[in-house]
């Protein structure tokens, strides 16, 4: 069976220009100039400007999946729920006001595509940072008690913090729309 033939993206030229119908940053991806004129030299952008901060922008542009936010954010509880009950002596209160810049900086560093997984990986990540810090009596059924009334008696937090997280994923959501529609 004979397969077609696929021309290539730039009109069947080999080695010349991209299209003009591309945005200019697919065409600096495909070797293109990206929109100025050749023999022009872009401007090199400064490590730190206003925008980016002295970092550069490294932090700027993280951006986590759904499972990866996921982990971070069970992780930094577990390790702040760990962290309150050797330091501490487990303080609930504490844990529950640790957890809302988790869910912040979650909801932030989800990428584009993934942002709706925040509100549902914040309760997980509640529940998680909780084992260290439940008290229970002994054994599996006395930690499993304390977990459950940990869960019931701080649901405030658990909920504050979900609610953060899904307002901020929503924001960043309808302004990630709005953009696209304004460039097309």
């Amino acid at each position: 069976m004979e397969q077609r033939r696929i021309r290539p993206p730039n009109g069947g030229r080999r080695g010349g220009p991209p299209p003009r119908s591309l945005p200019p940053q697919a065409r600096r991806h495909q070797g293109g100039q990206g929109g100025s004129a050749p023999g022009t030299q872009r401007a090199v952008r400064p490590l730190s400007d206003a925008r980016t901060g002295p970092a550069g922008g490294r932090l700027a542009g993280l951006r986590l999946t759904g499972l990866g936010g996921g982990v971070f954010c069970a992780a930094v509880m577990f390790l702040l729920g760990w962290l309150d009950e050797v330091l501490i002596g487990g303080s609930l209160t504490l844990y529950g006001v640790l957890f809302l810049p988790v869910c912040v900086l979650t909801a932030l560093w989800l990428r584009g595509g993934d942002l709706l997984t925040a509100p549902v990986v914040a309760p997980i990540a509640f529940a998680v940072g909780l084992l260290p810090v439940a008290d229970g009596g002994g054994g599996t059924a006395g930690k499993l008690m304390g977990l459950v009334t940990a869960l019931a008696t701080e649901a405030g937090w658990l909920y504050g913090g979900t609610l953060i997280a899904g307002v901020l994923a929503l924001v960043r959501r309808a302004l990630e729309v709005r953009a696209r529609r304004r460039s097309t």
